[in-house]
């Protein structure tokens, strides 16, 4: 291991935090499910529940009472003008990515919690909560599925000899661009999901490439970018320079995960 690839010594007691504090917001949001909620539209336009706000309350609580230095900056705090100063270390929340699919009854939904340093992800938890999932992985801590109390290890795969398997966004993807950059590509298969769990597919093998053409915020990607690089895997911006964090307004360009090394 290099120097660069070191964890900061306490970086693993602090994946142990996240995974711990987003189990706990996994099973608030299966509550809120479980009992019913009700759908608003935000500004933006974009859906939020009862379980992203509960989710949210949790998570903020939990960090800011365990990590009183690390800023923590999420999602519908900021939505409602809560507007925190990042510093250089500082805690990326989406208390629930993918919210159309969890209001529709779907079943790909995330909870992410990433941790950023020098505008870099460094270590990443995320909990798929109707499948009781939760994955984590950070710099030289590796990647993996937390079953029970056992780490299992994850990493990306090679492309097989019937070509990629694509991941896109079951809400935003442009058809139009997506099959302009489909043209002259050996596609196997094209999986339409939502939310995180495309970059964690990648993550454990079970998919190659996925490309993003629209918008997304950096709580969508800091966590699962941790992970994904942690199992061998690139998140990349259209230069094909890896995606930093901490950019005006938090907004992420297009870009593209990849399991295998890009040429």
């Amino acid at each position: 291991m290099n120097a660069s690839s070191a964890p900061v010594p306490q970086d693993y007691d602090l994946l142990n935090l996240a995974l711990e504090v987003i189990d706990e917001a996994a099973a608030i949001v299966r509550d809120v499910r479980a009992r019913g909620f009700q759908t608003d539209i935000k500004e933006d336009s974009s859906p939020v529940t009862e379980a992203d706000k509960a989710s949210e309350a949790h998570i903020l609580k939990r960090l800011r009472d365990a990590c009183p230095t690390i800023p923590a900056i999420a999602e519908e705090e900021h939505a409602a003008g809560t507007h925190i100063q990042p510093g250089n270390s500082y805690w990326l929340i989406d208390p629930l990515d993918g919210t159309r699919g969890f209001a529709a009854g779907g079943h790909n939904f995330t909870i992410n919690i990433g941790l950023i340093r020098d505008h870099q992800p460094v270590l990443g938890a995320v909990a798929l909560p109707a499948q009781y999932g939760i994955y984590g992985g950070g710099r030289g801590l590796g990647a993996f599925q937390l079953i029970g109390e056992q780490r299992h290890p994850i990493k990306t795969a090679p492309v097989g000899k019937e070509g990629l398997r694509v991941m896109a966004s079951s809400h935003h993807t442009s058809e139009d661009l997506l099959r302009k950059w489909s043209d002259g590509r050996h596609i196997h298969c094209i999986t339409r999901l939502g939310s995180a769990a495309k970059i964690i597919h990648i993550a454990e093998g079970k998919a190659d490439f996925y490309p993003r053409f629209g918008p997304t915020m950096e709580w969508d990607t800091a966590a699962p970018h941790a992970i994904l690089e942690a199992a061998g895997g690139h998140l990349l911006d259209e230069t094909g320079q890896p995606l930093r964090y901490g950019k005006k307004g938090w907004l992420n360009p297009p870009f593209f995960c990849t399991g295998y090394t890009p040429h």
